[in-house]
Protein backbone atom coordinates (compact mmCIF):
# COMPACT_ATOMS: atom_id res chain seq x y z
CA UNK A 1 0.00 0.00 0.00
CA UNK A 2 3.05 2.30 0.85
CA UNK A 3 4.77 1.73 -2.02
CA UNK A 4 5.21 4.29 -4.79
CA UNK A 5 3.59 6.91 -2.06
CA UNK A 6 3.51 10.22 -0.56
CA UNK A 7 4.04 10.09 3.68
CA UNK A 8 4.31 12.63 5.84
CA UNK A 9 5.27 11.97 9.58
CA UNK A 10 4.53 14.58 12.23
CA UNK A 11 7.31 14.80 15.38
CA UNK A 12 9.72 12.83 12.25
CA UNK A 13 12.34 13.97 13.96
CA UNK A 14 11.68 12.46 17.83
CA UNK A 15 12.21 8.23 18.47
CA UNK A 16 9.55 6.97 16.39
CA UNK A 17 10.71 8.51 13.36
CA UNK A 18 14.07 7.40 13.71
CA UNK A 19 13.30 4.34 13.10
CA UNK A 20 9.70 4.35 10.44
CA UNK A 21 11.85 6.61 8.37
CA UNK A 22 14.62 4.20 7.31
CA UNK A 23 12.72 1.44 7.58
CA UNK A 24 9.86 2.23 5.89
CA UNK A 25 12.38 3.81 2.73
CA UNK A 26 13.72 0.51 3.03
CA UNK A 27 10.35 -1.81 2.98
CA UNK A 28 8.23 0.01 0.81
CA UNK A 29 10.54 2.65 -1.37
CA UNK A 30 7.90 5.97 -1.14
CA UNK A 31 8.15 8.26 -3.78
CA UNK A 32 8.26 11.18 -0.64
CA UNK A 33 8.76 10.84 2.61
CA UNK A 34 8.48 14.22 4.49
CA UNK A 35 9.44 14.66 8.31
CA UNK A 36 7.34 17.68 9.57
CA UNK A 37 8.56 19.09 13.08
CA UNK A 38 9.15 22.30 14.80
CA UNK A 39 13.04 21.69 15.84
CA UNK A 40 15.48 22.87 12.92
CA UNK A 41 18.23 21.36 14.66
CA UNK A 42 16.97 17.85 15.48
CA UNK A 43 16.23 18.16 11.58
CA UNK A 44 19.85 19.39 10.28
CA UNK A 45 21.10 16.56 12.50
CA UNK A 46 18.60 14.26 11.10
CA UNK A 47 18.75 15.47 7.34
CA UNK A 48 22.48 14.46 7.63
CA UNK A 49 21.69 10.87 7.40
CA UNK A 50 19.32 11.12 4.01
CA UNK A 51 21.49 14.22 2.07
CA UNK A 52 21.76 11.86 -1.07
CA UNK A 53 18.72 10.20 -1.07
CA UNK A 54 15.75 12.45 -3.16
CA UNK A 55 12.88 10.91 -1.49
CA UNK A 56 13.44 12.03 1.48
CA UNK A 57 11.86 16.19 2.86
CA UNK A 58 12.42 18.19 5.75
CA UNK A 59 9.55 20.02 6.51
CA UNK A 60 9.87 22.91 9.28
CA UNK A 61 6.38 23.85 11.05
CA UNK A 62 3.86 23.30 14.48
CA UNK A 63 0.49 21.45 14.49
CA UNK A 64 -0.53 24.13 16.01
CA UNK A 65 -0.07 25.95 13.12
CA UNK A 66 -3.10 24.57 10.89
CA UNK A 67 -2.32 26.78 7.89
CA UNK A 68 1.68 25.40 7.60
CA UNK A 69 0.15 21.69 8.13
CA UNK A 70 -2.09 22.52 5.19
CA UNK A 71 0.50 23.50 3.22
CA UNK A 72 2.75 20.49 4.06
CA UNK A 73 0.65 17.80 3.40
CA UNK A 74 -0.28 19.10 -0.31
CA UNK A 75 -0.37 15.83 -2.31
CA UNK A 76 0.32 13.51 0.61
CA UNK A 77 -1.40 10.06 0.29
CA UNK A 78 -0.83 8.85 3.68
CA UNK A 79 -0.12 9.82 7.15
CA UNK A 80 1.53 9.34 10.23
CA UNK A 81 0.46 12.47 13.42
CA UNK A 82 3.75 11.46 15.87
CA UNK A 83 3.61 15.06 17.32
CA UNK A 84 3.36 14.99 20.90
CA UNK A 85 3.96 17.34 24.30
CA UNK A 86 4.43 13.65 26.42
CA UNK A 87 6.66 14.53 28.80
CA UNK A 88 4.27 13.33 31.79
CA UNK A 89 5.68 16.08 34.37
CA UNK A 90 6.11 18.82 31.44
CA UNK A 91 2.23 18.06 30.92
CA UNK A 92 1.48 18.56 34.78
CA UNK A 93 3.27 22.08 34.78
CA UNK A 94 2.14 23.61 31.15
CA UNK A 95 -1.59 21.99 30.63
CA UNK A 96 -2.25 24.96 28.09
CA UNK A 97 0.62 23.81 26.12
CA UNK A 98 0.18 20.50 26.13
CA UNK A 99 -3.70 21.21 24.85
CA UNK A 100 -2.61 23.42 22.27
CA UNK A 101 -0.19 20.39 20.58
CA UNK A 102 -2.13 17.48 21.82
CA UNK A 103 -5.65 18.32 21.10
CA UNK A 104 -5.44 21.30 19.02
CA UNK A 105 -2.93 20.09 16.95
CA UNK A 106 -4.73 16.95 16.56
CA UNK A 107 -7.67 18.96 15.47
CA UNK A 108 -5.50 21.37 12.81
CA UNK A 109 -4.17 17.50 11.21
CA UNK A 110 -7.54 16.13 11.18
CA UNK A 111 -9.01 19.57 9.41
CA UNK A 112 -5.98 19.75 7.07
CA UNK A 113 -5.79 16.07 5.84
CA UNK A 114 -9.65 15.65 5.06
CA UNK A 115 -9.04 19.31 2.95
CA UNK A 116 -5.85 17.84 1.28
CA UNK A 117 -7.94 14.46 0.53
CA UNK A 118 -5.53 12.52 2.43
CA UNK A 119 -6.28 8.94 1.87
CA UNK A 120 -5.31 7.52 5.68
CA UNK A 121 -4.06 8.64 8.92
CA UNK A 122 -2.41 6.51 11.55
CA UNK A 123 -2.13 8.64 15.21
CA UNK A 124 0.38 7.31 17.87
CA UNK A 125 -1.32 6.78 21.38
CA UNK A 126 0.11 5.81 24.48
CA UNK A 127 -0.91 3.36 27.10
CA UNK A 128 -1.36 6.43 29.54
CA UNK A 129 -4.77 7.57 27.36
CA UNK A 130 -6.29 4.25 28.88
CA UNK A 131 -7.96 5.12 31.80
CA UNK A 132 -6.16 8.53 32.66
CA UNK A 133 -4.80 9.30 35.84
CA UNK A 134 -2.47 12.53 34.32
CA UNK A 135 -2.82 15.38 32.49
CA UNK A 136 -0.89 14.11 29.28
CA UNK A 137 -2.94 10.97 29.65
CA UNK A 138 -5.93 13.02 29.50
CA UNK A 139 -5.28 15.09 26.42
CA UNK A 140 -4.25 11.49 24.50
CA UNK A 141 -7.57 10.29 25.30
CA UNK A 142 -9.32 13.64 23.66
CA UNK A 143 -6.99 13.15 20.86
CA UNK A 144 -7.64 9.41 19.99
CA UNK A 145 -11.81 10.63 20.25
CA UNK A 146 -11.19 12.72 17.76
CA UNK A 147 -9.37 11.09 15.18
CA UNK A 148 -12.15 7.82 15.94
CA UNK A 149 -14.72 10.45 15.73
CA UNK A 150 -13.21 12.34 12.65
CA UNK A 151 -14.11 9.31 10.44
CA UNK A 152 -17.87 10.24 10.20
CA UNK A 153 -18.46 14.04 12.00
CA UNK A 154 -18.07 15.30 8.16
CA UNK A 155 -20.68 12.92 7.48
CA UNK A 156 -20.87 12.16 3.09
CA UNK A 157 -17.96 15.41 2.95
CA UNK A 158 -14.78 13.11 2.53
CA UNK A 159 -13.09 9.78 2.34
CA UNK A 160 -9.57 10.41 4.32
CA UNK A 161 -9.94 7.24 7.11
CA UNK A 162 -7.92 7.94 10.35
CA UNK A 163 -6.70 5.16 12.86
CA UNK A 164 -4.90 4.83 16.38
CA UNK A 165 -2.13 2.98 17.54
CA UNK A 166 -1.60 2.22 20.75
CA UNK A 167 1.93 1.36 22.83
CA UNK A 168 4.02 2.02 26.01
CA UNK A 169 7.15 3.45 26.90
CA UNK A 170 9.18 1.99 24.10
CA UNK A 171 12.48 -0.13 25.11
CA UNK A 172 15.74 1.94 24.98
CA UNK A 173 14.26 5.42 23.94
CA UNK A 174 15.68 8.48 25.27
CA UNK A 175 14.71 8.92 29.01
CA UNK A 176 13.11 5.65 29.03
CA UNK A 177 14.08 3.48 32.28
CA UNK A 178 16.25 1.26 30.69
CA UNK A 179 18.87 3.95 29.63
CA UNK A 180 18.59 5.45 32.66
CA UNK A 181 19.33 2.40 35.04
CA UNK A 182 22.38 2.27 32.54
CA UNK A 183 23.63 5.43 33.67
CA UNK A 184 23.02 4.85 37.48
CA UNK A 185 24.71 1.19 37.67
CA UNK A 186 28.11 2.14 38.46
CA UNK A 187 26.90 4.53 41.38
CA UNK A 188 25.98 1.01 43.27
CA UNK A 189 22.41 2.27 43.91
CA UNK A 190 19.28 2.56 41.24
CA UNK A 191 15.70 4.34 42.18
CA UNK A 192 12.98 2.02 42.32
CA UNK A 193 9.27 3.57 42.59
CA UNK A 194 7.61 0.36 43.87
CA UNK A 195 8.88 -3.41 43.81
CA UNK A 196 5.37 -4.22 42.43
CA UNK A 197 5.92 -1.82 39.50
CA UNK A 198 5.27 -3.70 35.74
CA UNK A 199 6.10 -2.47 32.27
CA UNK A 200 5.21 -3.83 28.31
CA UNK A 201 8.33 -3.89 26.83
CA UNK A 202 8.42 -2.65 23.07
CA UNK A 203 10.85 -1.97 20.43
CA UNK A 204 10.57 0.68 18.17
CA UNK A 205 10.85 -1.77 15.12
CA UNK A 206 7.88 -3.61 16.80
CA UNK A 207 6.30 -0.06 17.17
CA UNK A 208 6.80 0.62 13.22
CA UNK A 209 5.22 -2.55 12.19
CA UNK A 210 1.95 -2.06 13.79
CA UNK A 211 1.58 1.21 11.97
CA UNK A 212 1.83 -0.28 9.14
CA UNK A 213 -0.32 -3.66 9.91
CA UNK A 214 -2.82 -0.63 10.64
CA UNK A 215 -2.34 1.07 7.50
CA UNK A 216 -3.16 -2.17 5.99
CA UNK A 217 -5.89 -3.08 8.02
CA UNK A 218 -7.82 0.01 8.87
CA UNK A 219 -11.39 1.00 7.60
CA UNK A 220 -11.74 3.74 10.38
CA UNK A 221 -12.08 4.19 14.01
CA UNK A 222 -10.08 1.67 15.39
CA UNK A 223 -7.06 1.47 18.25
CA UNK A 224 -4.96 -1.08 17.41
CA UNK A 225 -2.90 -2.58 20.41
CA UNK A 226 0.37 -4.94 19.92
CA UNK A 227 0.68 -8.28 22.20
CA UNK A 228 3.98 -7.63 23.45
CA UNK A 229 5.76 -8.64 26.97
CA UNK A 230 5.67 -7.84 30.11
CA UNK A 231 8.67 -7.16 32.85
CA UNK A 232 8.78 -5.99 36.64
CA UNK A 233 10.90 -2.90 37.14
CA UNK A 234 13.17 -4.82 39.71
CA UNK A 235 14.02 -7.23 37.18
CA UNK A 236 15.04 -4.96 34.67
CA UNK A 237 17.16 -3.21 37.28
CA UNK A 238 18.61 -6.52 37.83
CA UNK A 239 19.63 -7.42 34.63
CA UNK A 240 21.10 -4.04 34.02
CA UNK A 241 23.22 -3.73 37.42
CA UNK A 242 22.96 -6.61 39.21
CA UNK A 243 24.69 -5.64 42.04
CA UNK A 244 23.34 -2.41 42.49
CA UNK A 245 21.10 -1.76 45.46
CA UNK A 246 17.47 -0.23 44.66
CA UNK A 247 16.14 2.21 46.59
CA UNK A 248 12.55 2.72 46.44
CA UNK A 249 11.44 6.13 46.24
CA UNK A 250 7.81 5.98 45.76
CA UNK A 251 5.49 6.06 42.56
CA UNK A 252 5.66 9.85 41.26
CA UNK A 253 2.66 12.28 40.36
CA UNK A 254 1.04 10.73 37.59
CA UNK A 255 2.71 7.44 37.33
CA UNK A 256 0.85 4.16 37.24
CA UNK A 257 1.52 0.93 39.20
CA UNK A 258 1.15 -1.05 35.87
CA UNK A 259 0.64 0.27 32.41
CA UNK A 260 -2.96 -0.02 30.69
CA UNK A 261 -3.45 -0.86 26.93
CA UNK A 262 -6.97 -1.89 27.38
CA UNK A 263 -9.67 -1.24 30.01
CA UNK A 264 -12.46 -3.42 30.51
CA UNK A 265 -14.70 -0.80 29.68
CA UNK A 266 -13.33 -1.23 26.16
CA UNK A 267 -14.05 -5.09 26.15
CA UNK A 268 -17.70 -4.69 24.44
CA UNK A 269 -15.67 -4.00 21.37
CA UNK A 270 -12.26 -5.22 22.03
CA UNK A 271 -11.55 -7.92 19.21
CA UNK A 272 -8.37 -10.44 19.74
CA UNK A 273 -6.11 -11.47 16.54
CA UNK A 274 -3.12 -13.28 16.73
CA UNK A 275 -0.44 -10.54 17.06
CA UNK A 276 -2.33 -7.60 18.31
CA UNK A 277 -5.78 -6.63 19.44
CA UNK A 278 -8.59 -3.95 17.81
CA UNK A 279 -10.84 -1.87 19.99
CA UNK A 280 -13.62 -0.84 17.41
CA UNK A 281 -15.58 2.42 17.98
CA UNK A 282 -18.95 2.08 19.51
CA UNK A 283 -20.51 5.06 17.71
CA UNK A 284 -22.54 4.25 14.93
CA UNK A 285 -22.33 0.51 15.13
CA UNK A 286 -18.88 -0.11 13.91
CA UNK A 287 -18.49 -2.49 17.15
CA UNK A 288 -20.29 -4.59 15.38
CA UNK A 289 -19.39 -3.85 11.64
CA UNK A 290 -17.88 -7.22 9.90
CA UNK A 291 -15.65 -5.39 7.87
CA UNK A 292 -14.01 -3.63 10.90
CA UNK A 293 -14.04 -6.91 12.39
CA UNK A 294 -12.92 -9.74 9.88
CA UNK A 295 -11.26 -12.62 11.47
CA UNK A 296 -11.48 -11.41 15.22
CA UNK A 297 -12.34 -12.95 17.98
CA UNK A 298 -14.67 -11.22 20.60
CA UNK A 299 -12.95 -11.16 24.13
CA UNK A 300 -14.67 -11.95 27.03
CA UNK A 301 -16.53 -8.88 29.13
CA UNK A 302 -14.55 -7.55 31.51
CA UNK A 303 -11.31 -8.31 29.92
CA UNK A 304 -8.46 -5.56 30.00
CA UNK A 305 -4.65 -5.80 29.43
CA UNK A 306 -2.31 -4.73 31.62
CA UNK A 307 1.23 -4.95 32.39
CA UNK A 308 0.67 -7.11 35.49
CA UNK A 309 -2.03 -9.11 33.92
CA UNK A 310 -0.09 -10.16 31.12
CA UNK A 311 0.13 -14.00 29.58
CA UNK A 312 3.74 -12.88 28.30
CA UNK A 313 6.75 -11.77 30.14
CA UNK A 314 10.04 -11.03 29.16
CA UNK A 315 12.95 -13.10 30.56
CA UNK A 316 16.21 -11.81 31.80
CA UNK A 317 18.14 -13.39 29.04
CA UNK A 318 15.94 -11.63 26.38
CA UNK A 319 16.35 -8.57 28.03
CA UNK A 320 20.06 -9.43 27.97
CA UNK A 321 20.22 -9.61 24.59
CA UNK A 322 18.05 -7.25 23.77
CA UNK A 323 20.39 -4.87 25.35
CA UNK A 324 23.34 -6.49 23.35
CA UNK A 325 22.06 -5.98 19.81
CA UNK A 326 20.58 -2.28 20.69
CA UNK A 327 23.69 -0.82 23.30
CA UNK A 328 24.97 1.48 20.29
CA UNK A 329 21.31 3.47 19.99
CA UNK A 330 20.12 3.80 23.86
CA UNK A 331 18.70 6.51 25.03
CA UNK A 332 20.09 8.39 21.74
CA UNK A 333 16.75 8.85 20.06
Amino acid sequence: MLKNSSILITGGTGSFGHSFVPLTLKKFNPKRLVIFSRDEMKQWEMEKQYKNDERVRFFIGDVRDKNRLHRALHNVDFVVHAAATKIVPTAEYNPFECVKTNINGAMNLIDACIDQKVKRVVALSTDKASSPVNFYGATKLASDKLFIASNSSYALGHNTCFSVVRYGNVMGSRGSIIPLFITLRDHGELPITDKRMTRFMISLDQGVKLVWKAFEDMKGGEIYIKKIPSMKVVEIAKVIAPKAKHKIIGIRPGEKLHEQMISSDDSYSTYEYTNYYKILPQINEWGRDRSRIKNGKKVPEGFSYTSDNNLDWMSKSQLQLWIKLNKKNLGKI
